[in-house]
């Protein structure tokens, strides 16, 4: 028994020795690839499988900071979030604001090889709209009226109103008409095509050798030829694949980590344009009551949540705005719910819960980050009384049941940032298809309504100012943070760059 157990100790050695070799074979082989052989090659995680690889499907924000890559708008957005040039080379505007004409370039050829033209784009504004038949896939573009398409590369869209974000919706992705595979082999007309994709670990980009953005001046051509997405979701094993040079790029890291590699890698921060919050479920007993709401917000450090989970690399709000959206955040909202025991116990009393609840925080199990989130704010909601259990589910089960299901008490999760306020404020208007707060004010949905149309923008701004008074009066949430994206590349790859939205534009990294 003895000398059976020497040989398979034995074995079991030869066994590690032999896999040691073969790895350290695979790894030279990558960091060859990684700017020092003919094919240059870029490897970084994200926390989350994509929650689909349709364009028009999709509502992750994982998926949009990648797959923007691959799919093109008419229009496109800068560094600032100021609306550029995409698809389309430039517009129109009629004197009544009501009609857009797009011009489109002539050299754009998606990746299966389909030249774009004005059917393509016709084609896919009726999918998004509905006005071509079926149901729409989305109700952003509800002021839409009709749409032409006159020549080959001219679009023109006609409104039933004024619609001051209409641009900003036009990033949505133009896809090639009669293309029915999006789902399972996705094409675009960005700089990267889709390669592959592995459910739970990755997804695979190429160069497109053919993207139009190489006739540009200067050129926006890639200068990596591939790109590797690798799914992870435990951020210790993201920072060993850092080191161990199997990533050249971490995301999403915590704020400890970012002090322990800074002397090994570049380290770049920026607010998100994140609202993370403790979302409600408002027709859930007890949170159909204001002042339970309003205890809740009063129960709640903030700068505890900011420096014990995010290591003061987060900004706390007081409302479902981030102050990167600039002259539209209401900063005069901030103090608004100071940490208050006492005041949070005596709002409990006034509704009838002096001896506090129970109640169940939901949370995606792939984001460390709000799970520490919830962990904190159980500590101190017991503090008043309430005793919160964290519940974990998986990612696909809380877009299910939490998202468009609203099958749930109170969540905790980021939403991310978009280029116009309509598309952050108009989550909360009763109406919205993914209201799954349950939000309902009738002055709310009147000032949406009339900020969607107003084109001047200072009277724009009050409209917005207003409705984030309206939420946070309320406490439509638990308003907590815009935590700081933080990124570790190696040294020697270069070109990293923020948005007001997340998205990792790879068609700016480059090794040196």
């Amino acid at each position: 028994m003895k000398k059976r157990t020497y040989f398979q100790r034995l074995l079991c050695i030869l066994l590690v020795l032999a896999l040691s070799l073969s790895l350290g074979i695979s790894l030279a082989g990558c960091e060859g690839q990684n700017g020092q052989g003919d094919q240059k090659t870029v490897r970084i995680n994200i926390s989350a499988d994509p929650d689909s690889l349709d364009p028009w499907l999709s509502s992750a924000t994982d998926t949009e900071a990648i797959f923007h890559n691959v799919f093109e708008g008419l229009c496109l957005y800068d560094t600032d979030g100021k609306i550029v040039p995409g698809l389309a080379e430039s517009w129109d505007i009629s004197g009544d604001g009501l009609t857009y004409t797009f011009h489109l370039r002539q050299d754009v050829v998606f990746h299966n090889g389909q030249k774009m033209t004005s059917s393509d784009v016709l084609y896919s504004y009726n999918k998004l709209t509905g006005l071509g038949g079926g149901e729409p896939l989305t109700s952003k573009f509800y002021m839409i009226e009709s749409m032409e398409a006159p020549d080959d590369y001219t679009f023109v869209v006609h409104l039933s109103e004024l619609s001051a974000s209409f641009l900003s919706l036009a990033i949505v992705a133009v896809l090639p008409e009669g293309y029915e595979e999006q789902e399972t082999s996705p094409v675009g007309a960005g700089p990267f095509r889709f390669a592959e994709y592995t459910p739970s670990q990755r997804v695979v980009l190429e160069k497109y050798e053919d993207y139009y953005g190489k006739n540009e001046s200067p050129s926006r051509m890639p200068q990596v030829d591939r790109v590797e997405v690798y799914i992870m979701d435990d951020l210790a094993a993201v920072v060993a694949a850092l080191r161990s040079g199997q990533l050249d790029i971490a995301a999403m890291l915590n704020a400890e980590d970012a002090p322990v590699l800074e002397n090994d890698f570049d380290i770049y921060n920026s607010p998100q344009n994140m609202v993370q919050s403790l979302f409600l479920n408002l027709e859930s007993e007890p949170f159909d009551d204001v002042r339970v709401r309003q205890a809740v917000c009063y129960a709640i450090d903030q700068d505890e949540i900011v420096n014990g989970v995010f290591d003061g690399y987060a900004t706390p709000l007081p409302s479902n705005f981030s102050p990167m959206m600039g002259a539209f955040y209401n900063s005069d909202l901030e103090g608004t719910y100071p940490h208050d025991v006492d005041k949070a116990k005596e709002l409990l009393k006034e509704a009838g819960y002096e001896d506090g609840f129970s109640m169940t925080i939901t949370v995606p199990a792939n984001y460390q980050a709000h799970i520490d989130t919830a962990q904190v704010l159980a500590q101190q909601l017991n503090a008043v009384g309430i005793d919160a259990e964290i519940k974990l589910i998986e990612w696909a089960t809380w877009l299910e049941d939490v998202y468009q299901n609203a099958k749930y008490q109170s969540t905790v999760v980021g939403l991310s940032g978009k280029l116009d306020p309509d598309s952050v404020l108009g989550r909360y208007e009763s109406t919205y298809r993914s209201n799954f707060f349950h939000f309902a004010d009738g002055e709310y949905d009147e000032l949406i309504a009339a900020a969607r149309v107003e084109l001047d923008d200072a009277k724009r701004a009050e409209d917005y100012r207003r409705c984030q008074e309206i939420l946070t009066e309320q406490a439509a949430a638990v308003y907590l943070t815009d935590p700081n994206l933080i990124v570790a590349c190696r040294k020697d790859l270069k070109g990293f760059t923020f948005y007001p939205v997340t998205f990792y534009d790879f068609s700016t990294l480059y090794y040196e």
